[in-house]
């Protein structure tokens, strides 16, 4: 795989020119609960923060208290897990008029969500389940979407799923169907490299080729994590440090698409902060030479 990220990069070396402007650059954190307090007394040099806008629905409590205390001295961008942008379930008003409280109250400069549906005939699954790509899910999908950018005002990131399975019914591939939507409802990808790579392994196809069918100036994001190696597959955790071969894509990523501004996620068994400043620095290090 090694050989062939090499020419990738070879072939697209000026990619750098086609990102967006936007004013995140660099290499940012999630932020959780753990690090509130390191974070808001220690002030680390960090370019960026993303939290899940989901946990921060509330008119009070202490989460937003320290969410807007940290805001105060770091741009901070919105990630949810509740949109359910594939279900055919009305769309969540409650939900969405939450959301946009908060990106009000915090001003990110984007708001983004999965390409999954949490939910179906008003129950609630905790977990974000895959769609099959046809020309009916993305009409339904694409709807969703213009809807949710119309009430927020704003266009939206949509984030590239770890399914773990694909469907016989589909009639294109994952890349396929996010390229085709992506340009039908002018939204953005936030593009997630990990669940790339895991989804080219258990599913047996080539990342490269996935990163070079995605529209380039359409990657607004990129997000890092580390992956479970499991007997027959690999698991998203999130609660590793990034993996070499995940590096190795990223920098192929960053041929293509330009200094992306680059997420390190860890959602279970979170490190020091220091250990997330490691990840982040690592990044940064990507990003200076595409810049």
């Amino acid at each position: 795989m090694v050989q062939n990220i090499q020419k990738f990069i070879n072939t697209h070396a000026d990619a750098s020119l086609k990102q967006l402007p936007t004013s995140i650059k660099g290499a940012g954190i999630g932020l959780r609960s753990l690090h509130y307090q390191y974070i808001i007394t220690h002030k680390p040099q960090v370019n960026w923060f993303e939290v899940i806008s989901d946990n921060y629905f509330g008119d009070g409590g202490l989460p937003l208290y320290h969410l807007e205390k940290i805001r105060q001295d770091y741009p901070i961008n919105l990630h949810g897990v509740g949109m359910s942008l594939g279900s055919t379930d009305p769309l969540n008003q409650d939900y969405l008029t939450r959301l946009k409280k908060l990106a009000a109250r915090i001003e990110p400069d984007w708001v983004s969500d999965h390409l999954s549906w949490i939910s179906i005939n008003g129950h609630y699954l905790n977990d974000l389940i895959p769609l099959i790509y046809t020309e009916e899910v993305m009409d339904n999908v694409a709807s969703r979407i213009l809807q949710v950018q119309e009430f927020l005002g704003r266009p939206i990131l949509i984030e590239n799923p770890s399914p773990y399975l694909t469907f016989t019914d589909s009639t294109m591939t994952e890349w396929e169907f996010i390229s085709r939507l992506v340009h039908k409802t002018d939204c953005y990808l936030l593009l997630d490299i990990n669940n790339v790579y895991v989804n080219a392994i258990n599913s047996g196809f080539d990342p490269l080729n996935y990163l070079d069918s995605i529209p380039a100036t359409r990657v607004k994001e990129i997000h890092l994590a580390g992956y479970e190696e499991k007997e027959n597959y690999l698991l998203d955790t999130h609660g590793y440090p990034v993996h070499p071969p995940v590096w190795q894509l990223y920098q192929a990523a960053l041929t293509r698409f330009g200094a992306v501004p680059t997420l390190i996620e860890w959602d279970t068994d979170i490190p020091s902060f220091e250990v997330l400043m490691t990840e982040a620095n690592k990044a940064e290090q990507f990003l200076e030479k595409v810049s």
